[in-house]
């Protein structure tokens, strides 16, 4: 493998394009052999914090409620295997790989960083498990986001010592049985290390980054979608003009009103209509740069926040080894993130709301002035009548999980741990809410298509009709009804496609 194809872990921060990545499939990483230097001066501090005698949480005492509690020096490996197997109380369905993977590179580079105490064979054995494609099975659900994602940050540290279950290239094994496979040996912990392992944000993070990539697919393809639906509807592009965005100012609206422009340049369809004596079209076609750009600034805010996290030490306490000094914080605690997940879903759920909106725009005579429903012979044919009912339900479901989670705090661990962050569930409904808002979208674009081809021999844009041809190669003409779920299945396929992504990948954050 080339060198270039290599993430490093410990050279520089991480970036939203690194993470991208991550997610996206299998990495190979490699820790940089400077970042081990910290590493060693904590792992040595922490020694001499273990052997000494003044408290020092975590690392010669109790946990939580149990802090005062010291422990005698033959128990503390105990301790640190004992945290691991107490914490492991995770329940509901296993994380995907991706997920898991993406915590993964995250706790390792939070460790990397040399404030967590743990040792470089620790490390090293992440870095193995990682390139080996050992995916910990992660239950979904039992984190409430402090201190830090306690239960399934516990079960993905189970692997170290050999205990639970790992999927490896897709086949689910016990953990012991897979390391030995890829010539790897479970570990006996030192010092703070199984507490370094299940205390921090990645796993509310892995999953608000793996929220934050799909909802950049949505909106990229919903921008696309929409600018097929306009010119479909023989709406105007005067609302995109510069000059309107510049009076009030917002970059996002701005940047997402000259894609729109670009989009739609050169169409016969809209140079067909430009002197009709239509004054105003409906909010959802007129007023697309306000707000797919609000939502893209928020997308783009949120994107700073979840990156800042990345690459943050969010375990508790934390070393600092220049002056042996252990201090116990609240780094673990995800609000940040609970933060970024609930506005991503308010993003998410207006992509599609306004996206449905264009759909019930397209299929209605009167506002479009199409057939009925898009039906060439509507009456003996329903058309696209029951797909913009789904897409109504689906915006409906999303609207129902919108609900922000970071308010909903609810005390924990006897009251030590009384206000928490929710970030983990917070994050982990966007999977759910984005996979919903990519089916609305491949609704509006396949309906849009169909539009477009009822304005024949009229042609739309060059860029436009690209992405028509796309969807043209999936699904053809619907001249008559047919099963209309096999063809919204193969338009959700090619929304995610390549070429239709590029024709707005310019507005995303991690593509910056």
């Amino acid at each position: 493998m080339a060198e270039s194809e290599v993430l490093k872990l410990g050279a520089r921060p991480l970036r939203l394009a690194d993470l991208r990545r991550v997610y996206a499939g299998p990495v190979t990483v490699a820790i940089d052999a400077q970042s081990l230097g910290a590493v060693r001066e904590a792992h040595a501090a922490t020694l001499r914090l273990a052997a000494a005698d003044a408290p020092a949480y975590g690392i010669n005492t109790g946990f939580g409620l149990l802090a005062q509690t010291r422990i005698a020096p033959a128990q503390r490996t105990l301790l640190q295997r004992n945290i691991i197997l107490s914490h492991s109380t995770g329940v509901g369905p296993l994380l995907d790989d991706a997920i898991v993977r993406l915590t993964l590179v995250l706790k390792l580079a939070s460790l990397l960083q040399g404030f967590s105490g743990v040792s470089e064979e620790l490390a090293r054995f992440l870095e193995r498990l990682i390139n080996a494609q050992l995916m910990p099975c992660v239950p979904a659900q039992g984190s409430v986001g402090a201190s830090g994602d306690l239960a399934p940050l516990a079960h993905l540290s189970l692997s170290v010592l050999g205990l639970g279950e790992i999927r490896r290239h897709g086949e689910v094994l016990p953990a012991a049985e897979a390391l030995a496979q890829e010539g790897l040996a479970p570990l006996a912990l030192g010092p703070k290390e199984g507490l370094a392992l299940l205390n921090g944000t990645q796993v509310s993070t892995a999953l608000a980054l793996a929220g934050l990539f799909e909802l950049e697919g949505v909106y990229a393809a919903a921008v696309v979608s929409g600018a097929l639906s306009l010119d479909a509807l023989q709406g105007s592009d005067a609302p995109f003009d510069p000059r309107i965005q510049h009076v009030r100012g917002h970059d996002g609206q701005a940047r997402v009103a000259q894609v729109y422009m670009a989009l739609l340049a050169g169409s016969a369809i809209r140079e067909s209509h430009r002197t009709c004596t239509r004054v105003q079209d409906p909010y959802s076609l007129r007023c697309q740069p306000q707000v797919m750009g609000a939502c893209l600034d928020l997308m783009t805010q949120q994107a700073g926040t979840l990156l800042t996290e990345a690459n943050a030490v969010t375990d508790n306490p934390l070393i600092f080894a220049d002056s042996d000094t252990v201090l116990s914080g609240g780094n673990f605690h995800a609000e940040p993130v609970a933060f970024a997940a609930d506005i991503l879903a308010l993003a998410c759920a207006e992509v599609g709301s306004i996206s449905e909106r264009r759909l019930a725009l397209l299929i209605d005579p009167k506002m479009s002035g199409l057939p009925a429903f898009l039906a060439a012979d509507s009456g003996v044919n329903s058309g696209f009548m029951m797909a913009q009912v789904t897409a109504a339900a689906l915006v409906a479901e999303n609207r129902m999980v919108c609900h922000p989670a970071s308010i909903d705090s609810i005390p924990t661990s006897a009251n030590q741990e009384d206000h928490v962050s929710m970030a983990t569930h917070g994050a982990r409904r966007l999977l759910a809410m984005t996979a919903n808002a990519w089916q609305i979208v491949a609704i509006e674009f396949l309906a849009a298509c169909q539009g477009l081809d009822f304005r024949a021999p009229l042609k739309t844009s060059p860029r436009l009709a690209a992405a028509h041809a796309l969807m043209r190669l999936a699904v053809p003409f619907a001249q008559n009804d047919r099963l209309l779920a096999t063809d919204i299945e193969a338009a959700a396929r090619t929304v995610r496609r390549d070429e239709v992504q590029a024709l707005a990948r310019e507005l995303l954050p991690s593509y910056r």
